[in-house]
Order: structure tokens, then C-alpha cells, then sequence
């Protein structure tokens, strides 16, 4: 069965995907794909940290800046898996199948989704590890 938190985390997943996706458009407006990405992955990870600390892991244990640290290393190694599906899917898949309409938006879209799951598995264990009992 999925977890009550897991299904939280998600939906706090989600809309911090949401914000991501949204400030990478308008990124793409003034910079190029790549750093667009870097910069709304951040729009999405602040996103994430307030959402999951306030909503998801409730009952997590170690400060602000603890949880902070974590919080980023957990998200470099998934926005490094968001870049390279991104480029692989806009560089590759999309154009093995003919596909041209908002190339960018789709492989973004995937990429986005890929580290959900290591991502929750990091978060739960080193961000927001509860206090023992």
C-alpha cells in the first residue's frame, strides 16, 4: 500500500513541479535551456522545503540548517538526473520518434518526474529522518 505520506509528498511534489515548470518558461525567455533549468530546479526545491517540512515529515528531527543541507545534496544529485533525461529525451528520444512540437517542454516535463522516487527515499532517511524512538 502507498503511505499516507508518500501520497503528501507527492502532492507537495507536485506542485513544487508546478512552480518549477512554470519559472522554466519564463526563464526560457531570458537564457538559455540549461541554466532556465538550473534556476526554476531552485524555484522548485524552495518550493518542496517549505511544503514537505510544513506538511509531509512533520515529526522530523535536526535543525533548520541540518535539514537545509540535506535538503540541497539530496536535490543536486536529482537535478543532475532532471538535466540528463531532459537532454536525453530533447536530443534523442524525441527526435527517434518525430516529434517537434515543444520539444523542450516535453523532455522538461519528464525529466522533472524521473527522481521522484530517490528523491523521496533521501528526503525520508537524511533530510527528515524522525527523532528515534
Amino acid at each position: 500500500m502507498i503511505s499516507r505520506r508518500f501520497l503528501l509528498f507527492l502532492v507537495a511534489g507536485g506542485l513544487a513541479a508546478l512552480a518549477n515548470f512554470g519559472s522554466r518558461i519564463a526563464f526560457s525567455t531570458v537564457m538559455a535551456y540549461v541554466p532556465s533549468i538550473v534556476l526554476a530546479y531552485c524555484v522548485g526545491m524552495a518550493t518542496a522545503f517549505v511544503l514537505n517540512r510544513r506538511f509531509v515529515f512533520t515529526d522530523a528531527a535536526g535543525s533548520l540548517r541540518s535539514q537545509g543541507a540535506w535538503f540541497v545534496l539530496v536535490n543536486i544529485a536529482a537535478v543532475v538526473q532532471t538535466i540528463i533525461v531532459s537532454l536525453l529525451i530533447r536530443d534523442w528520444a524525441l527526435p527517434a520518434i518525430n516529434v517537434t512540437f515543444h520539444p523542450e517542454a516535453i523532455a522538461h516535463g519528464v525529466g522533472v518526474i524521473v527522481p521522484v522516487f530517490v528523491s523521496y527515499i533521501g528526503h525520508k532517511r537524511l533530510t527528515f529522518r524522525s527523532n528515534p524512538t
